[in-house]
C-alpha cells in the first residue's frame, strides 16, 4: 500500500480512512484520483461531525442534504450521487452505514419480476434478450388505461392490435411483436389471461436470409487496427478487443464474458460464453493470443476483477457490452470511417474465412450458430463458390 494523502479527516468517518484509500488502490484509482476521494471524504466527516452525526446515519436523505450544502457552498466538483457512490459503496459494504432504502414496488414491477425470472430460468434466454421482451412488456403494461393495475382478464385482441400499430410506428417492429408474443404466451401459462393472445399478433413482413450480411474490406480493417496506440494501455485493450472481434467473429457479450481462467495458453485454446448456457471452446490464434498477452502484461493493472477486458480508468471494472461497441466505434473516427458496431466486426470474420477457402461449416462453428441455415446467409458473399455457378454472358467474348 502506497502512503495515505495528506488529507485531514476529523469526525465520525475518521476509522474508516485507511481501508478507503485501500479499497481505492485496489480499483485502480491514481493517487491523484485518490485524494481527491479522500478530501470529498473528509468534507463528508466534517459536515457530519457539525451536525453531530455518526457514521451510522448516514442514511440516503443524509447524503442529499450534504449534496445540497457542498452546492450551496460553491464547490463546481462531487456534487451528485455518483460523486459519493464509491464511498458510500465502501462504507455500505462495511456495514458502517445503512443501505439505501429500497423503492416500493408496484404491481407491475412485481409481474415483470416473475416474467424476467421465467425467461431466465424455464427459457434459458440471455439477459440482453430478458432485457429487451421485459421492455416490451413494460409497454403494454404501463400503457393500458387501468395501469399500474395488472388485471388482464379485459385484454382482447383488438387491445393487442392497438398496440402493436401504436409501438410499431416509434420501435422496431420485428422487436415489439416478438416480445409481445413472448408476454403473452407467458400471461396466457399464468392464468392472466383466459385464452392465447399471441396467436392475434400479425407476422412482420421479412424474408428469412434476405439480407446481404455487410463486412469490412481488409483495407479498413487494417486501419482500425492500426489506429489504436499500443504505446498506451487503452490502445493495447483497444487492439486486443479489435482482434478477437476480427478473428474469432465473438458477440460484443462474448467479449465481456471473457475471463482470465477461459484463456488456456498451454493448448491454445478459449472459452466462449455463448448465448443463454451455452459454452464452447475455440482454438486461440497465435496473433489473437499475442494481443491479448500484450494487454495483460502492459497495460491492465491488478484489479478484483477476473475479466479479461476491463476499464483502463477507475474504478477498474468490466466493460460492457456498449462499452466493446464504443471501442469499434473509436477506432472508425480514428481512422477516418464511417462507425460502426462491433457485430460488423462479426460478419468481417466470417466472410474473411470464406475468402481464405473455409466452406460453410467451418464458418458455422466458428461463429458457432447451431442451426447451419443462418450460417448458409454467408453464402451471398462466397464470391469464390458463386463465380463458379455463374453462367457465362450469352454474346459475350469467351
Amino acid at each position: 500500500m502506497s502512503k495515505i494523502p495528506k488529507v485531514n479527516v476529523f469526525g465520525p468517518l475518521v476509522p474508516f480512512v485507511v481501508g478507503f484509500h485501500e479499497e481505492l488502490e485496489r480499483q485502480g484509482y491514481t493517487p491523484l484520483g485518490a485524494e481527491c476521494q479522500l478530501r470529498l471524504m473528509a468534507h463528508v466527516s466534517r459536515w457530519m461531525a457539525g451536525r453531530k452525526l455518526g457514521a451510522s446515519e448516514l442514511t440516503p436523505a443524509r447524503v442529499e442534504q450534504f449534496l445540497r450544502a457542498r452546492r450551496r457552498a460553491g464547490y463546481t466538483l462531487w456534487l451528485s450521487p455518483k460523486g459519493v457512490a464509491p464511498l458510500l459503496a465502501h462504507l455500505r459494504g462495511l456495514g458502517a452505514v445503512p443501505p439505501p432504502e429500497p423503492m416500493p414496488s408496484t404491481p407491475v414491477d412485481d409481474l415483470l419480476a416473475r416474467y424476467r425470472s421465467y425467461l431466465l430460468g424455464e427459457r434459458g434466454l440471455a439477459t440482453p434478450s430478458t432485457v429487451s421482451y421485459v421492455y416490451v412488456a413494460r409497454l403494454l403494461l404501463l400503457g393500458r388505461p387501468n395501469a399500474p393495475d395488472v388485471d388482464l382478464s379485459g385484454l382482447d385482441v383488438s387491445d393487442v392490435l392497438d398496440f402493436v400499430t401504436e409501438q410499431c410506428r416509434l420501435r422496431n417492429p420485428a422487436s415489439i411483436t416478438c416480445g409481445l408474443r413472448a408476454f403473452l404466451r407467458y400471461c396466457y401459462l399464468s392464468d392472466l389471461t383466459s385464452r392465447s393472445l399471441a396467436e392475434a399478433i400479425p407476422s412482420v413482413a421479412s424474408w428469412r436470409l434476405a439480407a446481404l450480411p455487410k463486412a469490412l474490406e481488409p483495407d479498413h480493417v487494417r486501419k482500425l487496427l492500426e489506429s489504436c496506440d499500443r504505446d498506451a494501455a487503452v490502445g493495447l485493450r483497444d487492439f486486443a478487443i479489435l482482434t478477437v472481434l476480427v478473428r474469432l467473429g465473438l458477440r460484443a457479450g462474448e467479449v465481456v464474458a471473457l475471463e482470465l481462467g477461459d484463456i488456456d495458453w498451454r493448448t491454445g485454446e478459449v472459452v466462449i460464453r455463448g448465448k443463454g448456457p451455452r459454452i464452447d471452446r475455440l482454438p486461440l490464434p497465435a496473433d489473437v493470443g499475442e494481443a491479448i498477452a500484450a494487454w495483460l502484461r502492459h497495460g491492465r493493472k491488478a484489479c478484483p476483477c477476473t475479466n479479461v477486458f476491463t476499464r483502463v480508468r477507475a474504478p477498474r471494472q468490466v466493460l460492457s457490452s456498449s462499452g466493446v461497441s464504443a471501442v469499434v466505434a473509436g477506432a472508425c473516427r480514428r481512422a477516418g470511417l464511417p462507425v460502426v458496431h462491433a457485430h460488423r466486426l462479426r460478419h468481417t470474420a466470417a466472410t474473411e474465412m470464406l475468402r481464405a477457402g473455409s466452406n460453410l461449416h467451418e464458418v458455422g462453428q466458428v461463429l458457432r450458430h447451431q442451426n447451419l441455415l443462418t450460417t448458409s446467409i454467408y453464402a451471398k458473399v462466397d464470391r469464390t463458390t458463386l463465380s463458379a455457378l455463374a453462367l457465362p454472358w450469352l454474346g459475350g467474348d469467351a
